[in-house]
């Protein structure tokens, strides 16, 4: 977890859960009580303990606020509060490391994917170390679909990573995997990182198609410039450190 990260609440010393469900958190005032209370609903039906570790990436709405109460109220809820806005993959770098479960599932608070359908990725956790969604169909405007294109085509090629969306955030890990490998990522190329790292340690991989719906409340930041050049910048930087030694592993 990163130094500047704090945990705002946290439970008593507990035996370690069997799922944790983590989500980074950028202004969602509006959809974070949703996202809480379909968690809080799906989440006993997939695990007989579990956790939600949500993590406010300096939100400047009531987000944080928000689940704090909600944290005060539930002890199976967790917040960890970046004091400024850091970056994606830092939010989700904290989140992870926090997470305690022997299964640890991640996505985003801006409700584009129906939590009920983790059920679907926890059926291949017995046989795969990684089960990745992908949105089938995708319902984003046609400019980031070909954006993403573009970008799975470039990830392709540089690392062979036979992911069919990968930045799709939806996925659930075994716990050695996270513990084995270092997240350098603090923008939106942490989920190709995960995932390349994950593919080169030769971690089993396997993809399930999940529902897609747009966005209904805040606004998407991915087409940013900005974001765009620093992932770039972080795809390099990984690619230097991997390029000398690359195993093929098969994914289902």
């Amino acid at each position: 977890m990163s130094a500047s990260a704090a945990v705002t609440q946290s439970p008593e010393p507990q035996l370690r859960p069997r799922l944790s469900l983590v989500f980074p958190v950028l202004d969602e005032e509006r959809n974070i009580g949703v996202l809480l209370d379909t968690a809080l609903d799906v989440a006993p039906q997939l695990a007989p303990d579990f956790e939600i570790v949500v993590v406010d990436d300096g939100s400047r709405d009531g987000s944080a606020r928000e689940v704090n109460a909600r944290a005060a109220a539930d002890r199976r809820i967790r917040m960890v509060r970046h004091p400024s806005n850091l970056g994606y993959g830092a939010a989700l770098r904290s989140g992870l490391r926090e997470a305690r479960g022997e299964l640890v599932f991640f996505s985003d608070a801006d409700l584009q994917f129906d939590l009920r359908e983790l059920a679907a990725l926890l059926h291949h956790t017995e046989r795969f170390d990684v089960v990745a969604g992908y949105r089938a169909p995708r319902r984003d405007p046609l400019g980031r679909r070909f954006l993403a294109w573009g970008w799975g085509f470039l990830v392709r090629a540089l690392f062979g990573l036979p992911v069919r969306d990968i930045d799709c955030a939806f996925k659930v890990f075994r716990r050695p995997v996270l513990e084995s490998m270092p997240i350098a990522s603090i923008g939106a190329f942490v989920n190709t990182e995960i995932l390349v790292r994950a593919r080169h340690a030769g971690y089993r991989i396997r993809q399930v198609p999940v529902s897609h719906r747009r966005r209904r409340h805040g606004r998407q930041s991915g087409a940013n410039p900005r974001v765009i050049l620093r992932a770039l910048l972080e795809l390099t930087s990984l690619y230097r450190e991997l390029r000398p030694r690359q195993p093929r592993t098969r994914t289902a």
